[in-house]
């Protein structure tokens, strides 16, 4: 049991980079293909390039989380697949670097240097496709079993170039247009863009039904090509799996439909979240051809390591990252527009007699003005009046890391690793709580 906690943190780990990368890679999507809406395409691609602002590179976060944990706990495995799949895994990191180039350069230049500007605009869509294409790719090596034990026994090429991993890397496309058309859609809700609000959402159903329907295809696919596996998505916990991620796309199309665009994110994610989980009960417990996560495991000693500095990482991480996702989806980090203004026009907005109110800013004076971002200086209040958690949270957080990380390191049996597995992550969503939510004033 203790072998399979560091295999769950890194299936959470694929499941939260998919869904909130996949995001962005999806915004990247948009990027390319902005056309076609009642919004210009330089409106399109600039709503896109502000959404993914905050979190561009804290999602990034999921990725080393997997890695680390990966080659920490599952040495044999991580070599294997590292060493056969050396060719995806190295387009996936150049598209990481060149889109992460591409879009701190975009940010640099300016709106009347076209072709600089477009240049730089393609080169961040390009590789936002490639990049998840590439790691997608991975996946289906893995589930189908090219990936053999072994420095570099699998075949460089026909290991990830076959019908179901490029299969995979169409649909993680497909799935990360999808999630990002949704969240954009809300998005553009809260900043009242009635032009995006309608784009992003004829886009989000257009994308699920392309999605849904290489799903399918690759149901058949996977028939056809991996028949282990088939047989895991078509019984037990992998077809609950399907079944759920069948579930909520649905539910996801209705309630994009019905512009409810805030659920609809949720259920997004989950159709997502559930294609990774199915994919995880249908191998389970095999890594690798002929080889168990027991089997592939490390030992004791490191295994209790990590799960201990997981948890007492998570309990630093976990509520600075969903602090960051709160103040995103709340619009507190939207840009604030501040500037001057010159005969009563600003950047904010147009003035009248000398004043403008445009977006989040104020812009105010005679021939002059500078802009003041009301929705900030609010923001900025709250953080200065910020209360202390209460004194019972901070006992139960202390409590479940000492508990949980005493059963750990000293404890023998399997159920003790596992309850101490269970205080630690108490400790975490404690942690979480007092972080999201006001307690007690000082």
């Amino acid at each position: 049991m203790l072998a399979d906690v560091p295999m769950v943190f890194v299936l959470f780990g694929i499941t939260a980079y998919t869904v909130l990368s996949g995001a962005d890679f999806g915004a990247g999507f948009w990027t390319l293909f902005p056309g076609g809406g009642q919004a210009d395409a330089a409106t399109t691609r600039e709503h896109t390039r502000h959404a993914i602002g905050p979190v561009w590179e804290a999602n990034h976060v999921w990725l080393i989380f997997v890695l680390t944990v990966a080659w920490t706990c599952y040495p044999g495995p991580f070599g294997s697949i590292v060493s056969t799949l050396a060719v995806p895994l190295l387009i996936a990191a150049i598209g990481i670097i060149f889109r992460g180039t591409a879009y701190a350069l975009r940010s640099q230049l300016e709106a009347g240097e076209g072709r600089a500007v477009r240049v730089v605009e393609d080169l961040f869509a390009l590789s936002s496709l490639l990049t998840p294409f590439a790691l997608a790719t991975v996946i289906g090596a893995i589930a189908t079993g090219r990936v053999p034990v072994g420095n570099a026994r699998g075949d460089l090429i026909t290991a990830w170039l076959n019908p179901v991993s490029v299969l995979a890397g169409v649909l993680a496309i497909a799935f990360s247009g999808y999630l990002a058309a949704v969240y954009l859609a809300a998005d553009a809700r809260r900043l009242a863009e009635r032009a995006l609000v309608r784009d992003f959402r004829i886009r989000a159903l257009a994308a699920g039904v392309v999605a849904g329907a290489l799903a399918l295809a690759g149901l058949l696919v996977v028939r056809a090509q991996a028949r282990p596996l088939w047989d895991g998505l078509t019984s037990g916990v992998g077809l609950a799996m399907v079944c759920v991620c069948a579930v909520a796309g649905v539910a996801t199309m209705i309630l994009v439909w019905r512009s409810s665009f805030g659920l609809a994110r949720t259920s997004a994610a989950l159709a997502v979240a559930a294609v990774i989980a199915g994919w995880a009960a249908a191998q389970q417990p095999r890594v690798l051809p002929g080889l168990t996560i027991s089997q592939a495991a490390a030992g004791r000693a490191t295994l209790i390591a990590t799960i201990v500095g997981v948890a007492v990482g998570a309990a630093v991480l976990v509520p600075s990252l969903a602090l960051l996702y709160s103040l995103v989806l709340r619009g507190r980090l939207d840009t604030a527009v501040a500037g001057t203004g010159v005969g009563g026009t600003g950047v904010a907005g147009t003035g009248v007699g000398g004043t403008g109110v445009g977006g989040t800013g104020v812009v105010t004076g005679g021939g002059q003005g500078a802009g003041v971002a009301g929705r900030d200086e609010r923001a900025a209040a709250r953080v200065d009046g910020r209360v202390a958690p209460s004194r019972l949270s901070v006992a139960v957080a202390v409590a479940s890391l000492v508990i949980g990380a005493g059963l750990l390191v000293f404890a023998g049996p399997a159920w003790a690793h596992g309850v101490g597995a269970v205080f630690l992550l108490a400790c975490a969503v404690t942690v979480f709580g007092m972080a999201v939510a006001p307690g007690e004033e000082n």
